[in-house]
């Protein structure tokens, strides 16, 4: 680490030597006199605003030399007259570069052994708009943008307590990530916040390429052997706001529009900002619709294939549900061959242009659909069973959960398929041992709080609570 000195021509060629100044375009370095001293200013240029720019220097090349004899150091200098309110001094030329790359300007000044850093940036970001994947029938209708500073503001609006903390970390020997740890301090879950800072520190990573997912990877250790979420994401303030005052804890990655909420559970992900914006009645319903629909779409294809497979012991008011025109293939064929089928018209609409979408959906279901069971490769039954898991993953708002299950129930399926009811039964105590033996980030069980047992919050699960109003007694 290079620390600065009075030798204004060595630490100036320090940072050029730093910064590689000639080596790329839009690194900006503008030299000035000010009060008879030579002064040299480094920025990015889009990070900084020219008005503004200006206006500062055209301030400060009006200083005479009696101005800087009444500020001896840097410290004092920025205190009497760098009037930007983000103004401080740093020492160390490492710590300078990080912050003109991170958008700052860095200022040299002949006679101070430390320089001045000015942060008026504003980083290049689109509108603020509703997430595409959060959506609300009313309420805010606000997201998350990709850049850090203005998701603390959209956070801040909603909780105005001196209590919100805001910690910064900076992970990446390399690309020096902003990542923002948000709690209440009076409320957070100690454990929690304990666990994410602890962790955070320890990071030891070159860069975080991918944001919030290159961060998760490096929380979370390596286990591929479980497909099973532990964080939940958020691209919405009032969500993240409302898991802050419940005791969260919340992880803004810069670059990332998605807050990682800390600690989760897989009943966690039943919840919907939908359900708080109407009554609790019809909240608690359209959150057991979806618990409901979570549970069939992974029970459903294997236990049909498993009556399937015992259909002359099955009573004769079940009979509907079986086939009755089978064909040369098999249904356990037909089944996998559909889950990748819909995985295919999945990764094909994240590629397919907006105006071309309604006529990608009509060919896929014409084709896939209707001459799928036309040319005798899949049966209807198969077909329409299919089509309602692929819907049913929907109901639910997280797809690392909804692709989880998918995994789950691939595994049941062919196990069942393997050792029929032995191979079902193996299948499903798999998927839940492998459940009970995964942990969150603080070592909390993913079962909670089914296990541990705690009847008030399993009741909350099931049932969205309304708010406990206290009213003022009028004198």
């Amino acid at each position: 680490m290079t620390n600065f000195s009075l030798r204004y021509d060595e630490n100036v060629h320090a940072v050029k030597t730093l910064l590689r100044v000639d080596e790329s375009f839009d690194l900006l370095v503008k030299h000035q006199v000010i009060g008879g001293r030579r002064a040299v200013f480094f920025c990015i240029d889009g990070f900084i605003k020219d008005t503004m720019f200006e206006k500062m220097l055209e301030y400060l090349s009006n200083l005479t030399p009696q101005h800087l004899e009444d500020a001896k150091t840097a410290d004092a200098f920025v205190a009497r007259y760098v009037t930007y309110v983000e103004a401080n001094t740093e020492l160390s030329a490492d710590t300078l570069v990080t912050a003109v790359l991170s958008g700052a300007i860095g200022m040299l000044m002949e006679g101070f052994d430390r320089a001045v850093v000015i942060d008026p940036r504003t980083y290049p970001s689109r509108s603020v708009e509703e997430p595409e994947s959060d959506r609300l029938l009313r309420g805010a209708h606000d997201g998350f943008l990709e850049t850090v500073i203005f998701n603390t503001a959209l956070i801040r609006r909603r909780i105005r307590n001196p209590f919100l903390t805001m910690q910064l970390f900076q992970i990446g020997s390399r690309s020096k990530t902003d990542v923002v740890v948000c709690y209440l301090a009076d409320t957070v879950r100690q454990k929690s916040l304990v666990a994410v800072q602890k962790r955070l520190r320890e990071i030891d990573v070159a860069a975080l390429p991918m944001s919030q997912e290159s961060l998760r990877e490096c929380l979370v250790p390596a286990q591929p052997w479980n497909p099973f979420p532990r964080f939940r994401y958020t691209e919405r303030p009032d969500t993240a706001a409302a898991c802050i005052y419940e005791g969260n804890v919340l992880i803004l990655v810069d670059g990332s529009p998605a807050a990682l909420i800390v600690p989760s559970s897989i009943f966690d992900f039943a919840q919907d900002i939908n359900d708080y914006y109407f009554p609790p009645l019809v909240g608690s319903f359209l959150r057991n619709i979806r618990i409901l629909v979570f549970v069939v779409s992974f029970l459903f294809t294997p236990l049909w294939y498993l009556l399937l497979l015992h259909r002359g012991a099955m009573p004769d008011w079940m009979q509907f549900i079986f086939v009755n025109e089978p064909n040369g293939v098999s249904v356990y064929f037909q089944l996998i061959v559909s889950e990748f089928m819909i995985d295919c018209l999945r990764l094909a609409s994240l590629n397919t242009p907006n105006a071309l979408s309604t006529s990608f959906s009509v060919i896929g279901a014409l084709v896939l659909g209707e001459f799928g069971v036309q040319s005798g490769i899949f049966v209807p039954e198969v077909v329409l069973f299919m089509a309602f898991t692929a819907v049913a993953n929907f109901a639910q708002p997280s797809f690392e959960l909804g692709f989880s299950v998918k995994y789950a129930r691939m595994v049941v399926l062919s196990l069942t398929a393997l050792l029929d009811v032995w191979g079902y039964a193996a299948g499903m105590l798999v998927v839940l041992l492998v459940l009970c033996f995964t942990k969150t980030l603080e070592g909390y069980t993913y079962l909670s709080p089914l296990v541990p047992f705690d009847k008030a919050a399993l009741k909350n699960v099931f049932h969205r609570r309304s708010i406990n109003v206290r009213y003022r007694v009028q004198k």
